[in-house]
């Protein structure tokens, strides 16, 4: 069975109501906004994050209205930093569309990626748990402070890996993080419960970036230009273990390209070029198959079998796919 098909068997039920509640928290009865968002809900992604907070709330208990309520804050809230994410890095692509800011213009994007934040917050408040609020307000401050590092991290260029696993965890791996958290929590899950997938969606979310980080180096159907990354100054891991191992001459080079800014085609191919020649790829999939492992571990602690194999077969979706 597909793998994405196989990660949302145990909660196919649950994710179809889901899915009607999530468009029914955005509609609005103003044309002109609802054009908005019925475009924002075609470019929707696969509700991976939902769909990971129903497993957990699954394997813990029983679904409620709470859980509910928490997947379509997650995914508002999600939805709304990537609008605003386009907006900061300029991209005009978004999973192979254009993006609504290039539809429409940044001012527009930028509200209605405060409408869908609202929203969230409004869906949160209906959850009735101030732990859950607690952890979603953490959540959004979170994913800001990951932007905004990622952002002083390009302008300071500072090349360290131990900053970049920090952004990162920030910037995504949070958002998994506080998907199993609260979907644990809102199922009444122990202390106990609710730290291991805790941690078990902070390892998915890892996983998730550095996959994503990879496609950077590779061309076709990501949905983004490759290359991308670079040319807005972000040096992510398989071009940071590339520069720690390159030869002095070498390096000096590669950093004049990155210190000066001087992003042209040929130069993005350079990096691009040495990153792959010379280990970084292999590098950053050993970093994924790291925490495969620790998230493995996690997984076969869980009693509930069919949660069980669908989050091993998330494990391995997020590692495998191909945008």
């Amino acid at each position: 069975m597909d793998k994405k098909l196989l990660l949302a068997k145990p909660v196919a039920d649950e994710l179809k109501k889901f899915n009607t509640l999530y468009k029914e928290s955005v509609y609005c009865d103003n044309p002109r906004i609802q054009e908005i968002i019925d475009y924002t809900m075609k470019s929707d992604g696969k509700h991976i994050r939902p769909t990971l907070l129903l497993l957990a709330a699954k394997a813990c208990g029983d679904i409620n209205n709470t859980t509910y309520n928490a997947a379509i804050t997650v995914e508002l809230l999600h939805t709304a930093s990537l609008i605003h994410d386009d907006v900061v890095d300029e991209s005009k692509i978004r999973r192979g569309k254009a993006s609504l800011n290039a539809i429409y213009d940044n001012k527009m994007a930028v509200l209605a990626g405060d409408f869908f934040l609202s929203s969230a917050l409004i869906k949160s408040v209906l959850t009735g748990n101030i732990d859950i609020i607690s952890n979603i307000s953490g959540l959004g401050r979170d994913l800001a402070e990951g932007e905004l590092n990622q952002l002083s991290l390009v302008k300071e260029l500072i090349l360290d890996e131990e900053e970049y696993f920090q952004v990162i965890k920030k910037k995504t791996a949070s958002l998994m993080s506080v998907c199993m958290r609260i979907g644990a929590i809102s199922a009444n899950a122990s202390d106990e419960d609710v730290a291991k997938f805790t941690q078990l969606g902070e390892l998915l979310g890892l996983c998730f970036q550095l996959r994503d980080d990879i496609f950077d180096y590779f061309t076709d159907a990501i949905g983004k230009p490759t290359g991308n990354d670079i040319r807005e100054g972000k040096v992510t891991l398989p071009l940071l273990y590339a520069l720690r191992e390159a030869p002095e001459e070498e390096k000096k080079e590669l950093l004049s390209i990155i210190f000066s800014y001087n992003y042209t085609e040929e130069n993005i191919d350079k990096l691009i070029s040495y990153a792959k020649n010379h280990g970084g790829i292999d590098y950053a999939y050993s970093k994924i198959e790291e925490l495969k492992n620790k998230a493995e571990e996690l997984i076969e602690t869980i009693p509930n079998l069919e949660v069980r194999e669908a989050l091993e077969a998330a494990t391995d979706y997020i590692i495998e796919r191909v945008y």
